[in-house]
């Protein structure tokens, strides 16, 4: 996959809207430990930002997914990676079933808002013993006449404490794990904003992304009408890991921005004098920092060639469950070596480097740990029993 001049305007675009509206306020933001997503996501909506590979009909761009990838490219430079990580859940893992699989109804409900920057939204499939393991779930959707009654509670969930609606992965029968299964938009406000009945929001302190608000949400009898599931009933896991191909590659783009941090680590080191010259002109130093962009640009082709075949129409289940595993830990590598080359400086709170050795760790557990993507692997390969 190659970038045309429309994909480089369009993240040219998206690095000025970062300079502007964005970094200037991050360290605000990561003070607080939440940065205004209603109000980003209504400048970003306005732009066309969060609907670029939506249908035209609901208020998107209409473009296929390299356009999307390109974007969370370009929102990796975000100096807060909290900051782009709830962007890619509105653009880029809460809306992709619904704009699929939704009803017309349900899109104009929930979707054209979501693109339009005016609600926030979340997806909730991770529970307290059903992380990576989405099979396990227990959160449950009871069919009572024209609605869903659904009790049970969602962990980590992003964009958690601010969401409008999350679209939730729940049993709705007792059939088979990766068969009883459905999407059900399920709105966590009512229409003058207050938290809707039977939930209750907890919000969660973490190591890093400090600048997201994580949450815990607990579900007591909420009830929903059945015409807010999404697509058909039983089908929820198979539409789920097709959003997640689209999550697990929008993540592993927006790790390719830790070039920067090379490159402003680099900078440092010239300046760094010990022992009478740069600290940069130390061989290892050099060979270290050659080997770690050598990596992110194999990292980049690898995101690009599963892009050019996801928009082919390919499962990139594969390809996209390598590119997570390979950019969560090469974003630790990164930030770790990064820090370590800059010392006791590189140490502190304040440093650009220790946000991202804080952020980027999240890269290897969030989203499907690494081990499950290398299980996802080995049964792609043929060396698992695929029941197993």
């Amino acid at each position: 996959m190659i970038y045309t001049p429309e994909h480089h305007e369009l993240m040219a675009s998206i690095r000025r809207f970062v300079s502007a509206e964005i970094d200037p306020f991050v360290d605000e933001w990561e003070a607080a430990e939440i940065f205004p997503a209603h109000e980003v996501f209504r400048k970003m909506g306005q732009l066309g930002f969060l609907g670029i590979t939506k249908p035209e009909a609901y208020g998107g761009m209409g473009l296929d997914f390299s356009y999307a990838l390109a974007a969370a490219e370009a929102i990796g430079y975000v100096k807060a990676q909290g900051v782009g990580m709830g962007i890619g859940v509105q653009a880029n893992m809460a809306t992709p079933a619904l704009a699929s699989f939704g009803s017309d109804e349900l899109k104009r409900e929930f979707l054209a808002p979501a693109i339009a920057g005016e609600v926030v939204c979340s997806i909730g499939v991770s529970e307290q013993g059903a992380g990576s393991d989405v099979s396990s779930l227990k959160t449950r959707a009871r069919r009572d006449g024209d609605d869903y009654v659904i009790s049970g509670s969602k962990m980590w969930i992003t964009n958690g404490t601010q969401a409008d609606w999350i679209c939730l992965l729940c049993n709705t029968s007792d059939g088979p794990s990766h068969k009883n299964k459905s999407l059900i938009i399920v709105p966590l406000k009512d229409a003058a904003g207050r938290r809707a009945k039977g939930i209750e929001v907890q919000k969660i302190k973490k190591f890093g992304m400090w600048s997201s608000d994580t949450a815990q949400i607990f579900f007591d009898e909420v009830r929903v009408p059945v015409r807010h599931r999404i697509g058909e009933e039983g089908m929820g896991f198979i539409y789920q890991m097709k959003q997640f191909q689209e999550e697990r590659l929008d993540g592993a783009a927006r790790r390719l921005a830790s070039i920067e941090l090379i490159e402003e680590t680099a900078d440092y080191l010239r300046q760094r004098v010990a022992f009478g010259k740069p600290l940069l002109d130390n061989q290892f130093i050099q060979y270290k920092l050659a080997e770690l962009k050598t990596e992110i640009e194999a990292l980049r082709g690898l995101i690009y060639m599963a892009t050019h075949a996801f928009v082919q129409g390919q499962d990139v289940t594969e390809l996209a469950s390598m590119a997570k595993l390979k950019a969560g830990r090469l974003g630790r590598d990164v930030a770790d070596w990064c820090m370590q080359f800059q010392g006791g400086m590189g140490y502190t709170w304040d440093n650009r480097v220790s946000r991202a050795y804080r952020d980027y760790r999240l890269g290897s557990i969030g989203g499907g740990a690494d081990e499950v993507m290398l299980m996802v692997i080995a049964r792609k390969m043929g060396l698992m029993d695929p029941a197993a």
